[in-house]
């Protein structure tokens, strides 16, 4: 009878207890919902029998903004805007960041975990994220990923450090997803490159067609000086054959125009 007794009593207390799982912290609540004692830690076994134990993850806490339209330099919505931040709870903050702060910066599990400043956060990225996509034209976007990312994660950090809140939350990484202009700013971007490439053949052509007109021209005059060279070497060896009398022909000058009669 004594041991059914002291099994009963085991399975009882095994029962009644939870173990505070890696990554996670506990808080110990009463039976009046009120918050008990400190933190408790990872691996801790607790009694539920009396009160109960929230627990709250605090690493590797992910959340993802979709299917944002910020604004950028040039006035145009983005069509879509995707990112996903890391972010983690400092485990000394649980119990005064559950208790001090608004109910609503919390969001809860459908497992019951609750996740701390979680909605607080996602406000925070989404603020940082308009203000960071306002500095650039919508198709620098593209190529500013990495400098995005960086200047998202330094605004939510100072916003975190004005409010000081920076102790007890800890951005780990910030990931840019998607960053897509609308479709009239890379259709105007399309037609612009194709007229550019237009623009480009034609000067080409018009290139190529002075080349061509300058070698003609060129040839053109080489010819009429090897004429000209031709025709004085001529005259010359005429007027040497007449000269020592070995032609009897009359030379009549180029620009002769007939005999004049002077009655």
């Amino acid at each position: 009878m004594k041991k059914l007794f002291a099994v009963a009593a085991i399975a009882l207390a095994v029962s009644g207890c939870t173990r505070i799982e890696t990554g996670t912290v506990g808080l110990r609540v009463d039976a009046s919902r009120q918050i008990q004692g400190n933190e408790l830690m990872p691996g801790s076994w607790n009694q539920t029998i009396v009160g109960s134990v929230l627990e709250f993850p605090v690493r590797d806490i992910a959340l993802n903004l979709e299917n944002k339209t910020p604004l950028t330099a040039d006035n145009s919505a983005l069509s879509d805007f995707d990112v996903s931040v890391v972010y983690a709870v400092n485990p000394s903050s649980v119990s005064d960041l559950y208790s001090n702060k608004s109910k609503s910066f919390h969001a809860i599990a459908d497992d019951g975990d609750v996740y701390l400043m979680y909605n607080y956060v996602v406000t925070l990225v989404n603020n940082a994220s308009y203000k960071a996509i306002r500095q650039y034209g919508s198709l620098e976007l593209a190529d500013k990923r990495e400098i995005l990312e960086g200047e998202i994660k330094n605004i939510v950090e100072e916003k975190l450090k004005q409010e000081g809140l920076d102790k007890a939350i800890t951005l780990t990484a910030v990931q840019i997803r998607n960053i897509k202009p609308n479709a009239q700013i890379l259709n105007a971007a399309t037609q612009f490159v194709k007229a550019q490439n237009e623009l480009r053949v034609k000067q080409t052509e018009v290139e190529i067609a002075e080349k061509e007109a300058e070698r003609l021209r060129i040839l053109a005059a080489t010819a009429d000086d090897a004429i000209a060279y031709k025709r004085a070497e001529a005259e010359i060896l005429i007027a040497e054959a007449i000269k020592e009398g070995k032609v009897n022909t009359i030379v009549v000058p180029k620009d002769f125009q007939g005999i004049v009669n002077l009655k």
